[in-house]
């Protein structure tokens, strides 16, 4: 599972979604945008919030990212400190991927499964300190690969999957771009969750004392700056030369990992919504597609 099938990939179009908590919403405006469009990806490479969200394009439905949070932002089941305390996940395990995709708002599983939209979500492998890129084909056989991409460090319990133990892909690839490379795959378009002159700063966080048992996951925590910033200049570099398509929110909002407040939620919604417009007839010429 942990390697693409078709390295024929030259003229196909990968979409590359950073992660990113609850800045995902940017993402999740974009998808939205490309579903109204009829903009057609042929494989997502989701880390993170980019997989959580992500999987809305595969399952055609608009504007559930955004319709869901806003519900459920102040419910104390959803996510937030009552979930950490309770549960040892900041993101509620039974509520989000039980309650919410199968009963309250729930993901479209048919159309997620039938469409011939490739998706991978990456996972960090705690032990190897390793990304692994998942295929999500059948989304209620992997929803825990999908839940092992999101779940942030210390403020997660360990998802345990077939004997390997996970955690968010963040850690190890933020920005699955060069994998989009790696994979042959010459037209690439990425979302960013941060603005253009973000750099990401080395963490202070301590890995070593909490992961110790995990000693190839701290180091790759421990220079996941370096590995971002390297990522990112890459991206700077095909996008000067127009060999890629990159969308970044346009604006600063200034928003906490696990946000609850409504406006901000609304506010990198709807940039997204903007900067995405802005770029959509650009989009469309370069995978291909006449504009309409």
């Amino acid at each position: 599972m942990n390697g693409l099938e078709d390295n024929s990939n030259n003229g196909k179009v990968a979409l590359v979604l950073e992660g990113g908590a609850m800045r995902g919403l940017y993402t999740a405006a974009v998808l939205d945008v490309f579903m109204k469009n009829d903009i057609k990806i042929d494989i997502v490479f989701g880390v993170s919030a980019g997989a959580l969200f992500g999987i809305n394009y595969k399952s055609k439905q608009i504007g559930r990212a955004l319709r869901y949070n806003l519900k459920y932002a102040h419910d104390k089941r959803y996510m937030g400190m009552y979930s950490l305390l309770t549960t040892g996940d900041v993101m509620n395990k039974e509520f989000c991927f039980n309650k919410l995709v199968y009963e309250l708002d729930p993901l479209d599983f048919e159309t997620f499964d039938n469409s011939n939209v490739e998706f991978y979500a990456v996972v960090t492998n705690v032990e190897t300190g390793k990304a692994e890129y998942i295929k999500v084909n059948d989304a209620k056989r992997d929803m825990e690969y999908l839940r092992a991409s999101g779940s942030m460090p210390f403020v997660s319990n360990l998802v345990e999957i077939n004997g390997n133990k996970y955690l968010d892909g963040a850690v190890s690839d933020p920005i699955p771009f060069k994998k989009a490379l790696d994979e042959g795959y010459d037209k690439i378009i990425v979302v960013l969750t941060r603005p253009a002159d973000y750099t990401k700063a080395k963490s202070r966080l301590p890995f070593g004392l909490v992961y110790k048992k995990y000693p190839e996951f701290v180091k790759t925590a421990k220079f996941a700056y370096i590995n971002y910033n390297e990522t990112l200049n890459l991206i700077r570099k095909y996008e000067k030369e127009d060999k890629i398509i990159v969308l970044r929110p346009s604006e600063k909002i200034k928003m906490r990992r696990v946000e609850k407040n409504l406006s901000k939620l609304q506010a990198i919604y709807d940039v997204g919504i903007k900067d995405c417009i802005a770029n959509i007839s650009r989009i469309k010429g370069y995978i291909g597609e006449s504009i309409k």
